[in-house]
């Protein structure tokens, strides 16, 4: 009786077990949706190949570019006169050092604030204006012309004049108003004063943080003022030329405006490797994700 109803049990669970296992081998094993993974594949290339050609170029970003040459030019002449010359609208500094204390109070006003110190704003209204005829109006001296004279030629026709009155007398001339203001891809916009006789567009370039990777320096514009109004002159800084060009050194007041290049608007400075990779993983992600 025993071994009869154990006979039944082992055959019902080998019918179970048979079961079970035809069931799973005819089961269908699930597919891998290949055409999807081959469009993330193709995305992915799509992302990586776009960020690879919004990058801005290095020969993009170089100064002085030449060919490259064994004999390339390494000395550049520039006839240009370096000293400015006085215009109607300047505003000039000038010193009288003398041993007669009185007259040399008459010639310098500002002394009187020096223990107060000097902001621009002082040295501005104690400055002598070029009037609309090139004249400066000097005690003792009366009307100077002094429109199209360096500020050397100013101080020896102001000492010619004084030296009826004083004797042992030292002049002193600069230039006020020598202001920069450099705009556009630069990463420090702004006007900037030059204490300086002369500047040319790479110092100027330096003093506002140097140019951005997007700047255009092929087409940088320094807008220059007139007699009749302004003109826009265009110099290419990729190229060494410029160290030769007339426009190579700057004038008071000159404007330099630097555009940006056109891949700015959907480009990278410089190769996007956090981009790419959070791209992949999240490609990785979804190719797992489609593929169960």
């Amino acid at each position: 009786m025993h071994e009869g109803w154990l006979y039944i049990k082992r055959a019902t669970c080998a019918k179970r077990f048979n079961f079970a296992h035809q069931h799973l081998t005819q089961r269908k094993q699930p597919k891998m949706d290949f055409s999807k993974i081959n469009l993330f594949r193709a995305v992915l290339l799509v992302l990586a190949a776009s960020a690879m050609f919004a990058c801005v170029p290095q020969r993009k970003m170089l100064y002085l570019q030449q060919e490259a040459d064994k004999n390339a030019q390494t000395h550049f002449e520039n006839e240009r006169a370096l000293s400015y010359l006085v215009q109607p609208g300047d505003n000039l500094i000038i010193r009288v050092v003398s041993l007669d204390e009185k007259m040399s109070a008459l010639f310098n006003p500002m002394d009187r604030t020096q223990n107060y110190g000097l902001s621009d704003q002082t040295v501005f209204l104690n400055s002598y204006t070029v009037d609309e005829r090139g004249q400066i109006d000097f005690p003792l001296a009366g009307k100077i012309f002094v429109q199209n004279l360096t500020t050397e030629q100013i101080k020896e026709r102001i000492k010619e004049v004084l030296d009826q009155y004083l004797k042992e007398t030292v002049i002193i001339v600069k230039l006020v108003n020598f202001n920069l203001t450099v705009l556009g891809e630069v990463k420090r916009p702004g006007q900037y004063k030059v204490y300086q006789t002369e500047i040319n567009i790479f110092e100027a370039i330096a003093m506002s943080g140097d140019l951005t990777e997007f700047a255009d320096r092929s087409e940088v514009m320094i807008v220059r003022q007139t007699k009749k109004g302004s003109e826009i002159i265009t110099v290419n800084m990729e190229k060494a030329s410029i160290l030769s060009s007339d426009y190579y050194y700057l004038k008071p007041n000159d404007i330099i405006y630097v555009r940006p290049l056109k891949i700015k608007q959907f480009g990278f400075a410089t190769f996007p490797y956090s981009l790419i990779f959070t791209t992949i993983s999240t490609a990785l992600l979804l190719i797992n994700f489609f593929s169960k």
